[in-house]
């Protein structure tokens, strides 16, 4: 069954912009590269919040070749926040990027986040994306860390994803929640459960707008048309999630 079609990037005539958004656990692009850029490329995002980027040996070239095959170009992130990376399309104008590193929690991967400020159709956006640590304690701390980021960056609208490594019950994923959209929660559409991609039953990937950013629909693209299952399955171990939010002007 085909899902009912999420709206396309648009500039509308009151100078609002609705932006398709995706975000995408990638782990390190170790699986079917080809079916990973024919997902993001049908998603026909604007813009990418990616977790898992590549981080070690060359990275630089194999994000740039993610880059090159989707048609997007990258803003910030890799190695350099950890993990977290951010694309775009050319529709978005850079304004600032920042990669930032988080404090080392004694026995655990190092975290960080991908930051950026674009901008629209002249509305400037706040970008962030994240990938939580696998410790219970350590989750709402980075969580905390991130809405000060996204505060830090003294813009009006904003835009947060990733993988929280927890579902909505958790209490990171719901002090992101208090203070943001659930854009899944607010409009759904699609699927739900992002993990595993071979028959996922946990929601743990998540995209977040900021008030006054109208969600007009958010969810696992699996039915949308050019993404197929086996790609899905392929592309990597966890599902996209796509969102299509309008912003206001400015």
């Amino acid at each position: 069954m085909v899902m009912t079609p999420l709206p396309e990037s648009r500039t509308e005539a009151d100078g609002s912009a609705v932006v398709r958004v995706l975000g995408y656990n990638i782990r390190s692009m170790r699986d079917d590269t080809a079916a990973l850029a024919r997902v993001v490329r049908a998603c026909a995002p604007d813009l990418v919040l990616v977790q898992e980027a590549p981080r070690f040996f060359r990275w630089r070239k194999a994000a740039a070749r993610l880059a090159a095959a989707t048609d997007l170009v990258i803003l910030s992130g890799g190695a350099t926040a950890a993990g977290p990376m951010l694309l775009c399309s050319l529709r978005a104008g850079v304004e600032r990027t920042e990669d930032v590193l988080l404090p080392r929690t004694p026995g655990m991967h190092r975290r960080g986040f991908a930051t950026a400020v674009v901008t629209i159709a002249g509305t400037r956006i706040g970008l962030l994306s994240c990938h939580l640590g696998l410790g219970r304690d350590e989750r709402p701390v980075q969580a905390r860390a991130a809405l000060e980021r996204l505060e830090a960056m003294d813009v009006r609208h904003v835009i947060a994803g990733g993988d929280l490594n927890e579902g909505p019950e958790g209490p990171a994923f719901r002090l992101l929640a208090g203070r943001l959209q659930d854009c899944r929660a607010h409009a759904p559409w699609g699927g739900a459960d992002t993990f595993p991609a071979d028959g996922p039953r946990r929601r743990i990937d998540a995209l977040f707008a900021g008030p006054g950013i109208e969600v007009l629909g958010c969810g696992v693209p699996s039915s949308l048309p050019g993404v197929s299952g086996d790609d899905l399955r392929a592309a990597t171990d966890h599902l996209p999630v796509l969102a299509a939010l309008r912003v206001p002007a400015e």
